[in-house]
């Protein structure tokens, strides 16, 4: 079993260009293929309303469809961030967009055409989320795709619809939605569903609960892992300001570095190279709370695409021995390919169900063991916003089972006096805190370890207020915590 939904993160939503652009990726950023040329040409609005369709109609990941779309489109890298910010910002924002359309459509948007309801949706997003772009051209645009695609009723329908809404749009901001009950209110205000929000409610309170809802709708930021085994921060970091890159190390992760308007920091010259690995900052975290030593033995469980394997290499100087294991073959080869990038010798990458690993490994072998569980992903909102409308309550309880299993499965690899961390990137207690406290009662020979959490981040998460003078081991960071993703991580130790 592998945690498919701590993937990679969701495209970009920034400009700029890299350190050194690859020849291959600026290639495909610039250059139309003769069948491309001979097809007439999508708009970049249009294009992101197909996404939109496919996305909402198919249940498709709205990354793999937009970079699908893009690749075929090959569009400047202006008009490929504008197809970007639409795709993401509309399914962002899609409740509190259809809160407002219901007001102008006669009949409600959910009596419309699919592609209708979606031309719509992208274009109210711009009237009201997006400053930079002019009335004039999203209305414009909107109305010349509904003539191409439909018929004078539905372009006069969208003409309509568009020109009432931004006539009367100074109305239309989420201040002015009102509602006695906080969890509806929160729900329209932030585009979130209801069931999701009560249980934020329930768990961290209203202001708390408003603060996470926000910063899931925010851009995310490019963060980097240096390699420590090629660099330092500190060359990479005056790497990319001399190449005026606004960088700058990260707050909490010994090992990052956060970049602004940084593009595709994986489509570089040193990315391949090896120097550095794109990852969030929270998820930096784990394996620095794993502080595996060199000659260590240790297991990562649910691995691809290899980030916190490849890590925790790293912070054993190459020395010891991973193993980095997933349920597929195909993400198998993800994890030897982030290992070969990165010139790590000390990675073995298998494939097996974690639930059987016990299998293939003596009792107690194991220096350290990592379940960086699958989880509802709900910390990942940001990078992957249809999360939100397609999980539902039932899916937490049942992916909260699957943890359950996976630690019972894992936890007698550890050796006496080993570590066992656990993380996921959800915010939900049922996955996170009880969770551990569950294991615990089962699992009496392990107990929670404050003690080795390296200080560097536990003072950090201390001065931002994550953790107090009762932390025990285990932190839950928030999205707005650091702008980075929420995670959850708890270090465990078997008692000798």
């Amino acid at each position: 079993m592998t945690g498919t939904s701590n993937g990679k993160p969701r495209g970009g939503r920034q400009g700029g260009n890299p350190p050194r652009k690859s020849q291959q990726g600026a290639s495909v950023s610039n250059a139309a293929s003769p069948q491309t040329q001979s097809r007439k040409a999508k708009s970049p609005r249009e294009l992101a309303m197909d996404v939109l369709v496919k996305v909402a109609e198919t249940g498709a990941y709205s990354n793999l469809q937009l970079n699908r779309t893009l690749q075929d489109a090959r569009l400047e890298r202006a008009d490929a961030g504008l197809v970007t910010e639409l795709v993401y910002g509309t399914i962002q924002r899609q409740l509190t967009l259809d809160y407002w359309l219901d007001k102008f459509v006669a009949k409600g948007v959910r009596k419309l055409q699919p592609w209708v309801h979606q031309l719509l949706r992208l274009s109210a997003y711009q009237l009201l989320y997006l400053d930079r772009i002019p009335s004039h051209a999203a209305v414009n645009e909107a109305v010349t795709i509904a003539k191409k695609r439909g018929h004078m009723g539905i372009s006069g329908m969208v003409n309509g619809v568009l020109r009432s809404m931004d006539r009367g749009k100074s109305e239309l901001s989420p201040d002015h939605i009102k509602h006695d009950d906080p969890a509806v209110r929160l729900s329209l205000r932030h585009s979130y569903p209801e069931w999701l929000v009560r249980r934020w409610l329930a768990t961290y309170g209203a202001e708390t609960t408003e603060a996470i809802c926000a910063a899931g709708n925010d851009q995310p930021h490019a963060s980097i892992r240096v390699n420590t085994l090629r660099t330092s921060r500190e060359a990479l970091l005056e790497l990319l300001r001399e190449s005026d890159y606004n960088a700058e190390a990260s707050k909490i992760a010994p090992s990052g570095i956060n970049v602004g308007k940084g593009g595709n920091m994986a489509d570089t010259i040193e990315f391949r190279e090896g120097l550095w690995s794109v990852q969030d900052e929270s998820s930096m975290l784990v394996a620095e709370v794993v502080a595996p030593a060199a000659g260590m033995k240790v297991l990562d469980c649910c691995a691809a695409p290899g980030g916190k394997s490849t890590h925790l290499a790293e912070l054993m100087g190459g020395k010891g021995k991973v193993w980095a294991n997933d349920l597929h073959e195909h993400k198998r080869e993800l994890i030897v390919s982030q290992t070969e990038r990165l010139k790590l010798r000390n990675v073995e990458a298998i494939t097996e169900d974690a639930t059987q690993l016990s299998g293939r490994f003596a009792p107690g072998s194991m220096d350290a063991v990592l379940l960086d569980a699958p989880c509802s992903g709900f910390g990942v909102i940001r990078r992957k916003p249809e999360i939100r409308w397609t999980k539902t309550a039932g899916d937490v309880a049942e992916i909260a089972a699957v943890q359950h299993r996976l630690l019972d499965a894992v936890c007698g690899l550890v050796r006496e006096g080993g570590v066992l961390v656990y993380s996921t990137c959800t915010m939900e207690s049922e996955e996170n805190e009880e969770q551990v406290a569950a294991f615990l009662q089962r699992h009496p020979e392990f107990e929670r370890d404050a003690a080795g959490w390296p200080d560097t981040i536990a003072n950090s998460l201390r001065e931002a207020g994550v953790i107090g003078d009762d932390f025990n081991g285990q932190a839950q960071l928030l999205p707005h915590h650091f702008g980075s993703d929420g995670f959850f991580i708890a270090r465990m130790v078997r008692r000798s």
